[in-house]
């Protein structure tokens, strides 16, 4: 699980190297109210409107990630006109391919029932494990900010890692609050 928690280009890359069939589904994207840690990583007041992205990632039909972005709405910015009309396209695919836009540092943590975002992808999905592991980041363009969550799901252990890149950069990333495996 490492080597999927830590690389820090692109996840989208990652498993379509994987897979022979790569699918974006939307579950949701919509208007939200921040909560205080989204708020917080975003630097705006908790219960400002912000845009909330959710998706699932497939692998050969099946879900390997659970998806959660957080963008705020205010500045306005043409990013938003991007983001907003991705559909069933990967995020990541407009991050990468945008050289103004920097992504932060990685933090890990496994989730377990009681947390919000496990509970939105066992809504999504089938019954999951007791934990799962998940890894956020900050990108960042001048002062638009989106958080991205990943939750990785137990079939992403099945894909082939010998077809993907290094990690770009070992295990330098900012590692808090918990170690991945």
């Amino acid at each position: 699980m490492r080597t999927w928690l830590t690389a820090r280009d692109s996840l989208t890359a990652r498993l379509r190297a994987c897979c022979l069939h790569f699918e974006v589904r939307c579950l949701s994207q919509r208007l939200e109210a921040l909560g205080p840690e989204e708020a917080a990583c975003l630097q705006l007041r908790p219960g400002r409107l912000a845009w909330v992205r959710e998706v699932l990632l497939l692998t050969d039909g099946s879900p390997a990630i659970f998806a959660h972005t957080v963008m705020a709405r205010q500045p306005r910015h043409p990013f938003d006109l991007r983001f907003s009309a991705l559909g069933e396209r990967s995020l990541g695919s407009l991050l990468f391919s945008d050289p103004g836009i920097a992504r932060g540092p990685l933090e890990f943590l496994r989730l377990d029932r009681r947390h919000p975002l496990f509970q939105r992808a066992q809504t999504a999905l089938a019954p999951l494990p007791a934990r799962l592991w998940a890894r956020r980041s900050l990108f960042g363009r001048q002062a638009k900010g989106v958080l991205v969550t990943e939750l990785f799901l137990p079939s992403i252990l099945s894909l082939d890692l010998e077809h993907q890149p290094p990690p770009s950069d070992g295990l330098s990333a900012g590692i808090r609050p918990s170690a991945p495996p």
